[in-house]
């Protein structure tokens, strides 16, 4: 293409996209993303001449004025930075079939029974957006129209575009972006009640696992299950005196010494029970990207990660629940019949009612709805109402402001009864586990903890020392 041609190119706005700013004593200019922070900088002719891309000054007159405002440039000098633009990804050449934001190429959308749609990202299912039907519009016209254009054809303000981009951008679903990492904290105590450690994604051992064992979701093996379950509820109702019994002369003959079997196998049963649950979220066509190690009360088992259970129907996720729990109680059933065939006296014997106490023991925790548990979690799909311990603390911090919670009659009515049972649950939870530390702490070593305690306020409350951080562009 002649050069004279090039000259009359419009430079294009870069307004929409960057932000341009000049470091406080610094000889350079910054330009800034508004969405993923990315910076690039540049001298301050370059500046000065990038403040003309604004869609309405061809490459001949961004180059003149900025010849007379610096007259030691030379002739080419805006062609060269046009050519650094395209060559750091700022500008393209390519027709532009998609301007502005864009989502990923591994997002997608999954519908919800319930009338909204969840957004998800194949790459970090960690973080998922539950969307309703207008924000679902809004969002697909990222990468087709320019944001002036969307704001006016979906009839939105601005602010309210930015502030869907930056959800989106945090939860790592646009190109460039990526979610923030959570900042570390210091270390609190109470750290201790419940820690996770990650470990790899199962995800591919998971598929090899599933085929052959397709048939346990099919319905004659979910019938079989439950006439299983159900007859040994009834043989071992009939046998509870015996149990009782014999779980109170093992008590007093072995004592203490029975807490780490018992402990073991809690960890075999949870560790179980979480691969009903990533097996059966695999099986409805989930992902499982993270399995790991859980520390509850520095009891250890397994955990898997099953968020994307919530881009299931309603039945699914309840289903993907329910498996785990039915992984316990098979356990449960399956330690009562070993118990029955076993003679008494031999290790067997005592391990299958030890396996069943433990299985047992287990579901009662993990059936409670005021614990972030399958309890909960099976409420959460239950009720259709996603985050409801958050929300429902939100209900009456919104009452507390004056304001009416938007949602219908149903919504409120659950969110006004769970927050005060979840509230006292936390307040005595929390409230009987300080209490036993600090009853046992006073009694056997009271100056030792006094010194431990200073020792960690101390460390706790110092001012940390932070880096210097760089200045931010002036807009």
């Amino acid at each position: 293409m002649p050069d004279a041609q090039c000259q009359q190119w419009l430079c294009p706005d870069l307004r929409p996209y960057w932000l341009l700013g000049q470091l406080p004593d610094s000889e350079c200019v910054v330009l800034r993303d508004r969405v993923t922070g990315e910076q690039h900088r540049f001298s301050i002719p370059e500046g000065y001449a990038l403040r003309h891309f604004v869609g309405q000054y061809s490459l001949a007159q961004v180059q003149q004025r900025v010849a007379e405002e610096y007259a030691e440039i030379d002739a080419h000098f805006v062609a060269r930075l046009l050519d650094q633009l395209l060559a750091l990804g700022i500008l393209s050449t390519e027709p532009a079939i998609a301007s502005g934001p864009q989502l990923k190429s591994t997002v997608s959308w999954r519908a919800n029974p319930a009338g909204y749609w969840i957004l998800r990202n194949s790459e970090n299912l960690n973080y998922q957006m539950q969307v309703s039907p207008a924000d679902k519009a809004v969002i697909e016209q990222l990468g087709q129209r320019e944001p002036q254009a969307i704001c006016q054809q979906q009839g939105i303000a601005p602010d309210y575009l930015r502030a869907l981009l930056q959800q989106l951008a945090a939860a790592g679903m646009l190109v460039g972006t990526e979610p923030a990492k959570p900042k570390r904290g210091k270390f609190n105590p109470l750290s201790l009640l419940f820690f996770k450690l990650p470990l790899f994604n199962p995800d591919a051992i998971l598929s090899q696992l599933l085929p052959p064992l397709r048939g346990v979701w099919s319905r004659p093996a979910l019938v079989g299950l439950g006439i299983f379950l159900t007859a040994s509820l009834i043989v071992g109702w009939q046998q509870r005196p015996e149990l009782l019994a014999l779980g109170q002369t093992l008590i007093g003959s072995y004592g203490h010494s029975l807490f780490v079997p018992f402990v073991l196998l809690m960890a075999f049963v949870v560790s179980l029970h979480e691969l009903g649950h990533a097996l059966t979220l695999k099986h409805y066509g989930g992902v499982v990207p993270e399995v790991g190690f859980l520390f509850m009360l520095l009891i250890p088992a397994a955990y898997t990660n099953t968020t994307d259970s919530y881009s299931l129907p309603r039945r699914q996720r309840v289903l993907v629940i329910v498996a785990g729990v039915a992984v316990q109680f098979l356990l449960a059933a399956l330690g009562f019949w070993l118990w029955q065939v076993t003679p008494p006296g031999i290790w067997l014997h005592r391990t299958s009612l030890l396996l069943m106490a433990a299985a047992l023991f287990t579901v009662a925790i993990n059936l409670n709805p005021l614990a972030r548990f399958d309890g909960y979690y099976l409420t959460v799909a239950l009720t259709g109402i996603n985050n409801l311990r958050s929300r429902s603390f939100g209900f009456y911090r919104d009452l507390l402001q004056g304001q009416w919670y938007p949602g219908s009659n149903y919504e409120r009515w659950v969110l006004a009864c769970y927050a005060p049972f979840s509230l006292l649950y936390l307040w005595f939870v929390f409230g009987f586990i300080i209490w036993r530390v600090v009853t046992w702490v006073l009694t056997n070593a009271p100056f030792t903890a006094l010194l431990l305690l200073l020792a960690w306020l101390f460390y706790y409350y110092i001012p940390q020392n932070h880096a210097p951080v760089s200045p931010q562009s002036n807009h």
